[in-house]
């Protein structure tokens, strides 16, 4: 049975999740919180386990896509755990989970460290790169994390350490994408010793060759499906055709296929709907199967990557 106790302060009921994703779409979660630190989170996970009540954790939104129906539970939003310490002398950096991946890159840069200047691009927090192994531009979170501080829902009073080598990490995949586990900082072990002013403009030079190419301009999640090594997911479905197909207000972008767009009205189920067409089409003319690198939140058994 649920123990009954009054809700932590900072906890709001029914809040809309669409303007905590990037594509701008989402129904409200039943109860919602921005924590301001670790300790803070740390007690609304354990006020939701007292309660019995499901609870996950979301950071920038650039990589989810929540159901128009809601979130049951609570909904927690890293974006104010922000913060980082950088060495430049032996490279390691510790990171709060919701510090922005593209700012923690611009530092390290300046810092005379290399190792995340593919990242500069990526619209997510820390930790959100380290639950899908975020990467780009030959790049990926993988390569250069040392270790992270998690939370287990069940004992959500004892944070404890997970190293890269128990994260499993594989292309666009670690094990906190199936285990219920939060991430609280995480430290990465950077190359020093190298040129700010060289690491700072190879970093501007990976954003600029994104933002050129991908529709920064209109809400998306960014790429929508994973690559089907050693096809490009995005070539496959332009090659069909498929470039400025739509359902509704979501459409397939027109400069990067494996880009799908909000034009302004879309809702999750004509998202949904769209990757699924892609999906079929892909499937049915190319005999390959698209799996989708974004995380699908109150769909039910649809969840998932």
């Amino acid at each position: 049975m649920a123990v009954a106790s009054l809700p932590p302060p900072g906890l709001r009921q029914q809040v809309r999740l669409d303007d905590y994703t990037t594509w701008k779409v989402g129904g409200p979660a039943q109860w919602f919180a921005e924590p301001g630190s670790q300790d803070e989170l740390i007690g609304l996970a354990a006020w939701a386990a007292g309660q019995a009540l499901p609870y996950r954790c979301i950071g920038a939104g650039s990589n989810l896509l929540i159901a128009d129906s809601g979130l049951e539970g609570l909904t927690l939003c890293n974006r104010r755990l922000q913060g980082s310490r950088l060495d430049p002398t032996s490279g390691l950096v510790e990171a709060e989970a919701g510090e922005p991946i593209p700012t923690l890159a611009r530092k390290a840069a300046r810092a005379g460290l290399h190792g995340l200047e593919w990242s500069v691009g990526i619209p997510g927090t820390v930790g959100g790169a380290v639950v899908m192994n975020a990467g780009a531009q030959g790049g990926c979170t993988a390569e250069w994390l040392d270790s992270v501080w998690v939370l287990d829902p069940a004992q959500p009073e004892a944070p404890f350490q997970l190293t890269a080598a128990d994260l499993d990490f594989r292309y666009r995949h670690s094990r906190l994408q199936l285990e219920p586990l939060l991430v609280l900082s995480a430290r990465f072990r950077l190359s020093p010793g190298h040129d700010p002013a060289a690491i700072t403009a190879r970093t501007s030079s990976n954003l600029h060759s994104r933002t050129s190419t991908q529709p920064y301009q209109q809400p998306s999640c960014g790429s929508v499906f994973r690559n089907p090594e050693p096809q490009k997911a995005g070539r496959l479905i332009e090659d069909l055709g498929l470039k400025g197909l739509r359902v509704g207000g979501a459409e397939v972008s027109s400069l990067h296929a494996n880009f799908i767009v909000n034009t302004g009205r879309a809702t999750a189920a004509e998202i949904d709907a769209l990757i699924r067409q892609v999906q079929a089409r892909v499937r049915e003319d190319r005999g390959i199967e698209l799996h989708p690198e974004v995380m699908r939140l109150g769909f039910g058994s649809t969840a998932g990557p």
